[in-house]
């Protein structure tokens, strides 16, 4: 059997900087593959212009196959998209114990599945999550944090890219406890290890 890839949900207008910092470190530091997933097998275009072809589709995910799902955020997610395959997956993907990571709107698609009610999770701001999607009960659980890692679900804020990269890393165990932190602190605050100045 083959070793499970990093999956990307992709479609017209997803962010593509919110996934670009775990994606290049799952790649490069991890050895990971990596494969877009698309509704269909059509081409889709980034909210930054990039087109990117799909490598499966949607209903052709199989949890066996995924070491992580990850929903960047879009537009899209405050809209109509096909809602109940994407549920039937993300049950499909927690149920089997794979993780799923979703930033931005992201949470969104998690959330109209049903998985934000029982767990801590984060998202854009208090309230957004309600706003969106009125079954969602899980308020009581949401923390104004960048970004949340609670029973095989990975939620942030979209303007915490580089905190999700992190906690994907940490789930992955992508780095050692202290490349974890000298990674953090040069992409989120600028500062080089001292071996390099």
């Amino acid at each position: 059997m083959a070793t499970p890839a990093v999956h990307v949900l992709v479609f017209d207008g997803f962010a593509d900087w919110e996934p670009a910092h775990a994606l290049a470190e799952l790649r490069r530091s991890g050895n990971r593959s990596v494969l877009a997933v698309g509704f269909d097998a059509k081409p889709v275009t980034s909210m930054g212009g990039l087109r990117v072809t799909p490598d499966k589709k949607l209903r052709d995910v199989r949890a066996s196959e995924v070491e992580i799902l990850i929903i960047p955020g879009g537009d899209l997610w405050e809209g109509s998209y096909p809602e109940a395959d994407l549920n039937g997956v993300l049950t499909d993907l927690v149920e089997a114990k794979v993780q799923v990571a979703a930033i931005c709107g992201g949470t969104l698609a998690v959330a109209r599945a049903g998985l934000l009610n029982d767990r801590r999770h984060t998202s854009n701001m208090p309230g957004y999550i309600a706003e969106h999607v009125p079954p969602y009960y899980g308020a009581a659980f949401y923390e104004p944090v960048p970004a949340v890692n609670d029973k095989g679900v990975i939620t942030a804020s979209g303007l915490a890219p580089i905190e999700f990269a992190r906690e994907i890393f940490k789930q992955l165990r992508v780095f050692s406890a202290a490349d974890d932190d000298l990674w953090f602190d040069m992409y989120k605050h600028g500062r080089l290890p001292e071996s390099a100045i």
